[in-house]
This record gives structure tokens, sequence and C-alpha cells, in this order.
């Protein structure tokens, strides 16, 4: 079937039955640690909760830039048991975050030692700026400059 920019697609749930808004996305990490090291240390999020779950031996950790009730989170999730790291499969793409200077945040983080896959510079057939780098686990971050 062939979709245009969903302007023929009709809601299937009454408006007060749909959801509203995307409130976290979850990625399994390996290293509970090096990942708050990256995503606080590195791209200045905040920890907005945490939760050690003894019984079930595991850990969630959400963090952003803003509260869970204003936008959304990145949800951590630690398996304590997790022997090996993660399989990252081929369905997933990345994450996306907006920065102002692509250029002098890419500078910052790879002296903090954060691994650049795709230098900055223009999305190919677009004067849109843009930068990929991996977290501890190998997932892929893209950089937006929006100014």
């Amino acid at each position: 079937m062939d979709y245009e920019l969903a302007t023929h697609t009709e809601p299937r749930l009454d408006l007060k039955e749909r959801p509203t808004r995307l409130l976290h996305v979850m990625l399994r990490v390996f290293n509970l640690q090096r990942s708050l090291d990256f995503y606080i240390g590195a791209l200045g999020m905040q920890m907005l909760r945490r939760q050690d779950y003894p019984s079930g031996r595991f850990t969630l950790v959400f963090l952003g830039y803003d509260s869970e009730e204003d936008s959304t989170a990145v949800e951590l999730t630690h398996n304590w048991d997790q022997g090996e790291p993660y399989a990252l499969g081929s369905g997933y793409g990345h994450l996306a975050l907006a920065v102002d200077d692509i250029y002098a945040t890419c500078a910052e983080l790879a002296e903090a030692g954060v691994k650049i896959v795709r230098p900055p510079g223009p999305m190919k057939h677009s004067p849109t700026l843009i930068a990929f780098i991996e977290d501890p686990d190998g997932y892929r971050i893209e950089l937006i400059c929006r100014k």
C-alpha cells in the first residue's frame, strides 16, 4: 500500500483513547556505570529516576534533558546477570539529539573519548548538518544541528 505523508490516514482510536505523546525509549545496556558516564557525563543528560529491582535482578534508569512530564526520556535497562554485550539487531536505527553547534559538540565529545562514527557535515542531499556517535553498547545517536 502506498502511503503519502499520512494525509489520508484516519485515526483508529477515539481522541480520548489514543496515545498523546512518546514517553521514553528503552535501551538494554551491558555496563550501567559506563552508560551513565556516557549519557550523563558526555551528553549532559540528567538522571530523572532510578529503580533497582533486586528480586528481578535488574535496574531501570530514566535519563533526559527535562522532566518526564515535559519531555521524552531514555530508559536504560541493566539486567544484572547479563554475561555478554547485547546484539543490537538489524531493526534498530538511532536516537536523535538536537545540538546548537555540531562541530564544537563533536570536538568536545571526541576529546572525552566518545566514538564519532560519522563526522559532522551536511546530510546527503540536504544542507542539514548531522553527525553520528556511538554509546558504550554500540547504539548510534544522531546529532542534528538546530541553528
